[in-house]
């Protein structure tokens, strides 16, 4: 299950506003990579949504089936907060409903197509 925490309202240059929802799954476990022990965490996400801003605040605190998932994605700067440090991420959290599959799209050059095409009919 996860949980809608919170809304923003969002606009882009020259288009109009529009709402995205903060999900928020369940507390996890994790074992740190550098101390070997155990912290507790919670994954969060952003969906776009039709709503208006009246119907996001009742939606506060609702709960819907699904989880939070780790996705690959093409590689991007992201600013920690606390140290104003610029790290190279290569994944993002979505929101997947339950019972479905996340499916990622990759880029794939028609070389490589061609040659998966190739091993394929061979």
């Amino acid at each position: 299950m996860v949980q809608v925490i919170d809304y923003n309202v969002r606009q882009k240059e020259g288009e109009k506003p529009y709402i995205t929802l903060l999900l928020e799954g369940g507390i996890e476990m994790v074992q740190s990579q550098n101390t070997g022990r155990f912290y507790a965490t919670v994954r969060r996400c952003t969906v776009s949504s039709t709503f208006d801003e009246l119907t996001a605040q009742r939606l506060v605190g609702q709960q819907m089936p699904g989880t939070i998932q780790r996705v690959p994605c093409e590689p991007y700067d992201f600013i920690i907060q606390e140290t104003s440090e610029v790290i190279k991420l290569g994944y993002r959290w979505d929101y997947l409903p339950e019972g479905k599959m996340h499916v990622s799209k990759t880029k794939v050059s028609a070389k490589q197509e061609e040659k998966e095409e190739e091993e394929i009919t061979v």
